[in-house]
């Protein structure tokens, strides 16, 4: 009865024991080739990275200058337009560049993903952004305020005769004061804030808003409607047509 066991186990090694036999004997005809696919294989990932990593260093240049020009928000569709390369590999390279300065990957229906890259000048530009716009204070209640609040003269009254040139003195003020803050034909988006009296923080988020002339016409004291340049980063009166 002891020797059924023993035969069963000699039939199950021959059994393990063939293909491993085969397989010795493939290696030992077939290793010469086998190397050789092996160290193509290797060469031919080398030469793609060697080939990858010539291509990145045409194209940094422009993507230097989209982040300039975009605050730091790329795509990738932004970069294959800019540079005339399929998406799929503006993607992979954005991928690479976000990996090496940690920047922020965001998804969003709209715009799809975006990638921030965050640089000194990009940061201050943000943190100029988020400070709160000074108060103004109250300003006394002058002469001139008075005679336009007063109720209006009846018959046997005459009215102050010098209220008049105080209120066109006014109005020159004002329109000096704007001929000042537009010196160079421009309002940077801190002074804009404050003629508008809001936050420097709600001009840069509503800077490239299509009704960004009407809203600023809204809240500007004059009335005058402004405009965004992407160029100059400055805003200018929209002239009327």
């Amino acid at each position: 009865m002891s020797e059924k066991p023993i035969e069963d186990n000699s039939k199950a090694f021959l059994v393990l024991l063939l293909p491993i036999s085969f397989l010795i004997i493939f290696l030992v005809a077939t290793w010469r080739i086998l190397l050789a696919l092996i160290v193509l294989v290797i060469g031919f990932k080398i030469w793609q990275e060697y080939q990858w990593q010539q291509w990145t260093i045409r194209v940094n240049p422009i993507f230097h200058q989209l982040v300039r020009e975009n605050q730091g928000r790329l795509t990738p569709m932004d970069l294959a337009i800019k540079g005339n390369f399929p998406g799929t590999t503006a993607k992979r390279y954005l991928d690479g560049k976000a990996s090496e300065f940690g920047a922020s990957i965001v998804n969003s229906e709209e715009a799809g993903q975006s990638y921030y890259f965050i640089t000194a000048s990009i940061l201050g530009n943000i943190l100029d952004s988020s400070e709160p716009v000074k108060e103004l204070p109250a300003q006394p209640v002058t002469k001139t305020a008075r005679s336009l609040l007063a109720p209006p003269p009846t018959l046997e009254e005459e009215p102050e005769t010098e209220s008049i040139p105080q209120l066109t003195q006014t109005h020159e003020e004002a329109k000096r004061s704007l001929e000042k803050q537009l010196i160079f034909g421009s309002l940077i988006q801190s002074e804009l804030a404050k003629r508008l009296n809001v936050y420097s923080s709600t001009v840069y988020k509503r800077r490239n808003d299509p009704e960004f002339p009407e809203w600023s016409r809204s809240k500007d004291p004059d009335g005058i409607a402004w405009s965004y340049s992407e160029k100059t980063k400055e805003f200018f009166p929209v002239e009327e047509e």
